[in-house]
């Protein structure tokens, strides 16, 4: 069995409530989560306790839930959002939650927030802009840190085809940003 067919008997077993599956969703996935969730908050038994709610979420609302790419692609996108929620709860929303390699002294001109902002929103643009595919398999490359494999496997696609599309959507995302990654002399 494929780790993509494990994936989907899972699934179809925990809509069906079967807690056992949970429970095997959880081992084959919860250090995964706390590792998405640590990107945000570096408490490690905070981290914990939200990959914990993440899946008790999961369970909770099994029937609502409408799982189109991976369940792993899922739960990490809710592990996401279960980091950024706690942060907004506990207005915690700054740089150094993010970026902590980045020096807490460091402050930011109003122009230099502005261009970041700009640079943000200028790469989301192009990244919606790729062609459906090519932005699915960049999406799910870099944002879920799925291998070559596993976005072959759960896309239905081969491996060569998902290296076709990186290189297509790092291509285009070159064109489209290349006022941002030319280097002046």
């Amino acid at each position: 069995m494929t780790s993509s067919d494990l994936q989907t008997d899972l699934w179809n077993r925990i809509q069906a409530g079967d807690k056992s599956a949970l429970k095997a969703l959880f081992e084959l996935h919860y250090h995964g989560i706390c590792q998405t969730i640590h990107r945000y908050v570096a408490d490690h038994a905070l981290v914990e306790d939200l990959a914990q709610e993440v899946f008790i979420r999961f369970w909770e609302k099994r029937q609502q839930i409408s799982i189109t790419v991976s369940v792993q692609a899922y739960l990490r996108r809710m592990a996401v959002n279960e980091a950024l929620g706690w942060l907004r709860r506990n207005k915690r929303w700054e740089e150094e939650e993010f970026h902590p390699e980045m020096s807490a002294a460091l402050d930011y001109s109003a122009e230099e927030q502005f261009m970041h902002g700009e640079m943000e929103r200028s790469i989301a643009n192009a990244i919606e802009a790729l062609p459906p595919k090519c932005r699915t398999v960049f999406q799910l490359s870099r944002f879920e840190e799925l291998t070559y494999q596993e976005i072959a496997d759960q896309m239905g696609i081969s491996i060569k085809t998902v290296e076709n599309q990186m290189g297509k959507a790092l291509r285009l995302l070159r064109e489209r940003l290349k006022a941002y990654l030319e280097v002046e002399n």
